[in-house]
């Protein structure tokens, strides 16, 4: 199989329960099983090559499956290696014959290593889930743009970053914001990830919900699916918001609606969905109570300061396997559950690294489906998501202050060429 040559997976003698996996996932995945059946009799995807870059997961497996049967040369790495399900690795290379780069774990060296990998294959239609590799494309391999017709992306984050780099005119091709799809934002994102970051957090800490005070900073899809999940476990469910009408809708679903710096005395489990960086930070962390839990519904860790945390602590232990319990000098203690990522990684037992820090994939940051870009009354600047110094889609966002209308809502994003459109 065509798979075998030049693949890089952890353990190909996996596949026998990356296959189960798979056929597990496409049990309710039944749309797509049918557009398989009919891209079988069609192909119409022969000849064209597809480089993805998503978490390698058995869904994603099943999508890849259904663009190869439609004759497409797909190549997949992983878009974030926390998520990677080495068992769905090995299947899809051994099982179906699909050349797959992704190692659960990867460090920086070889997550980019992959990358470049996808971009020799000289895509027709890249596939990203947080613009790293159209990122890749427009940086340092822009050799690989020559062939590309157009791409996807899959999240928030991603279009806000391919929003801003189209602002600068520096977009090469045009990109679907697959996040702008109804289907997406009305169904995906709040009840599949609201569902999946309280999955992951309770699989990290095995606690129990009910009775405690749980604070969700950020109303868009994530948070909102996010506060309703919570409620539905017994939790009482606060909601601190920036954007007056979030807030106002947040109230009217029946939460409390307060300031994080209120919050942060009071709350026992705080969960982050803003797509923002440092948004639960040291004045948060001074006043917690002890044994609170911290955990972020984003793509990464950055919307808490983990790096603040570490340096109030005397002591740093791990509590369970992907929980950090951080003493505090007067005794408290704060524990980052999920690994401060409860989805995808916490869910999967992948979000945390030995040293109590998330693994760090440079250029994205967290999931930005909500209206929030920090925390109520702060009066800090609000920054641009994705940045990192070299970053030219986190400069020009920076530059244009783009950052600030994108993220209003993930229907917004694409409205700068149509529906789900964005282009040069």
């Amino acid at each position: 199989m065509s798979g075998h040559l030049g693949s890089d997976v952890a353990d190909r003698s996996l596949a026998a329960g990356g296959a189960r996996r798979i056929d597990w996932a496409a049990r309710d995945m039944r749309v797509l099983a049918r557009i398989a059946e009919r891209f079988g009799r069609e192909q119409p995807l022969r000849g064209v090559r597809i480089a993805a870059c998503l978490h390698v997961t058995a869904e994603t497996a099943n999508l890849v499956r259904t663009l190869a049967a439609g004759g497409a040369d797909v190549v997949l790495v992983a878009s974030n290696p926390l998520s990677t399900q080495d068992d769905v690795a090995a299947a899809l290379v051994e099982r179906h014959g699909i050349r797959v780069l992704a190692r659960r774990g990867e460090d920086r060296e070889t997550y980019y290593g992959h990358i470049s990998t996808a971009v020799d294959h000289a895509p027709h239609i890249t596939m990203d889930d947080g613009a790293d590799l159209i990122g890749v494309l427009h940086g340092t391999r822009r050799d690989g743009i020559a062939h590309v017709i157009g791409g996807t992306e899959d999240t928030a984050t991603g279009i806000i970053r391919l929003r801003a780099l189209h602002a600068s005119d520096g977009l090469a091709f045009p990109v679907f914001a697959v996040n702008g799809a109804d289907t997406t934002r009305m169904f995906d994102t709040r009840y599949g990830a609201g569902q999946s970051v309280v999955d992951g957090l309770l699989r990290a800490t095995n606690v129990l919900i009910a009775g405690r005070r749980a604070l969700v900073a950020g109303y868009g899809g994530t948070g909102r699916g996010v506060a309703e999940r919570l409620r539905g476990l017994g939790a009482l469910v606060s909601v601190a918001e920036v954007d007056a009408l979030r807030a106002l809708e947040a109230v009217m679903d029946g939460f409390d609606v307060r300031p994080l710096a209120d919050a942060a005395r009071e709350c026992d489990v705080f969960v982050t969905a803003t797509g923002d960086v440092g948004v639960i930070r040291e004045e948060h962390f001074a006043v917690m109570r002890d044994g609170a839990l911290i955990a972020n519904a984003g793509h990464f860790d950055v919307e808490i300061d983990l790096a603040a945390l570490r340096s109030m602590s005397t002591a740093v232990r791990t509590a369970r396997p992907h929980v950090q319990e951080y003493r505090l000098a007067d005794g408290r203690t704060v524990c980052a559950g999920g690994g401060a990522c409860a989805e995808p990684g916490g869910r999967r037992g992948t979000s945390r690294r030995g040293d109590g820090r998330r693994r760090r994939v440079p250029g994205a940051s967290g999931r930005a489906p909500a209206a929030v870009r920090g925390t109520p009354r702060t009066g800090r600047p609000r920054r641009a998501v994705g940045r990192r110094p070299g970053d030219r889609l986190g400069q020009a966002a920076d530059a244009r202050g783009d950052h600030r209308r994108t993220q209003r809502h993930p229907a917004g994003v694409s409205r700068l060429l149509g529906p789900g459109d964005i282009g040069p």
